[in-house]
């Protein structure tokens, strides 16, 4: 089943987030401490997955006109404006956190080397070792989001599911075109366009002044757009 593992990856962000609000009962200091612990985790993944890249020029550039794109599109506020969709079906008072919520968790969640590499190994293989590893961490992670940031961590799952269901979809049809050898080129440059988005977060979620790391995700597109280049006119 190809979407064995996105889908058991989405059950457990959402039990995770679940026990999480069932948990919801820490301190203001322990909330502190545990997201800033949390983000300096998350800074050093994302050091170790932005040098995985081999064109590191391809990573600028990608991040650039990412960026470029993403303010144009608005797509960090068109995540706000979702959450705030959602609270408002809640029907219910919530600690007005869920939009931060949904937004940190879905890019958290979405953004990284497991995500894609899971996905691809679910599509091309059927084997879904790597998004088993990916719902221990998230479910966990999950946990301590949702005590700290509240319900809107759940409602990441849908998106976690979307993303990493159409890459493994997609995976089942472009291996019939695509040597392996491109394949890993995009995977190590993605890997690194996303480590660096990574740090954001991780800065974001220690109280660093807020970076849009939302408006940064069209990088990923102008990434794989500049691996196609490469194969196209340099191979």
């Amino acid at each position: 089943m190809v979407l064995l593992g996105t889908i058991v990856n989405g059950i457990a962000i959402i039990l995770g987030a679940w026990l999480g609000v069932k948990l919801k009962k820490f301190s203001s200091e322990m909330k502190d401490t545990v997201m800033k612990a949390i983000g300096l985790a998350v800074i050093v993944l994302g050091f170790n997955m932005a040098l995985q890249g081999e064109q590191f020029l391809f990573v600028i550039f990608s991040l650039a006109l990412g960026g470029v794109l993403g303010e144009r599109w608005n797509i960090e506020g068109k995540l706000n404006e979702v959450g705030q969709w959602l609270e408002k079906k809640m029907k219910k008072k919530t600690d007005g956190q869920l939009a931060e919520g949904f937004v940190a968790a879905t890019l958290l969640f979405v953004v990284g080397a497991m995500a894609i590499i899971g996905a691809i190994d679910s599509g091309l293989r059927q084997d879904h070792t790597v998004l088993f590893t990916k719902s221990v961490l998230d479910g966990f992670s999950s946990i301590v989001f949702a005590a700290t940031l509240g319900i809107g961590v759940m409602f990441s799952a849908f998106p976690v599911l979307i993303y990493q269901g159409a890459i493994a979809l997609s995976a089942t049809l472009i291996v019939r075109w695509i040597p392996q050898e491109h394949i890993d080129l995009f995977i190590s440059e993605v890997t690194a366009v996303g480590g660096i988005m990574i740090i954001a977060i991780g800065l974001n979620i220690i109280g660093i002044p807020k970076i849009r790391v939302a408006n940064l995700l069209p990088a990923i597109l102008i990434t794989a757009l500049f691996v196609v280049g490469k194969v196209m006119f340099f191979n």
